[in-house]
């Protein structure tokens, strides 16, 4: 998580951004009152999906009222724009640094391998 000059945390680097930018509306041009930046809705985004965390509880200091958010939210997955940066971030995808933990993948304490019964059929 990097921190900027006004020491707001962000979990996308600059490079990070660049490529996924261009798959966003345009932030000006737009015949409405000016918007939020494009990055920090998506910040926003990020940060509720990361902390599961349910929308109201968004910081209102650092990413304003969680309405906005949302709305754009909803505009974007409609538009598609959540698959086309999937897409891309898994073109880019570097597996070098790859793992499974154990504690997140579970198996009940009997399903190691036990002898499996016959069935015998009459």
């Amino acid at each position: 998580m990097k921190t900027n000059k006004n020491n707001k945390r962000f979990f996308l680097n600059n490079s990070m951004w660049a490529s996924l930018e261009p798959l966003f509306p345009a932030e000006k041009g737009r015949c409405a009152r000016p918007s939020k930046p494009n990055r920090l809705m998506f910040e926003a985004m990020i940060w509720k999906l990361r902390t599961g965390s349910p929308w109201r509880d968004l910081p209102r200091e650092t990413f304003g009222p969680w309405q906005s958010v949302f709305t754009r939210f909803s505009r974007w997955s409609d538009q598609g724009i959540f698959q086309q940066a999937f897409i891309l971030i898994q073109d880019e995808l570097d597996e070098e640094d790859v793992s499974i933990d154990s504690s997140t993948v579970r198996a009940h304490q009997h399903a190691h391998g036990a002898i499996k019964k016959k069935v015998i059929n009459k």
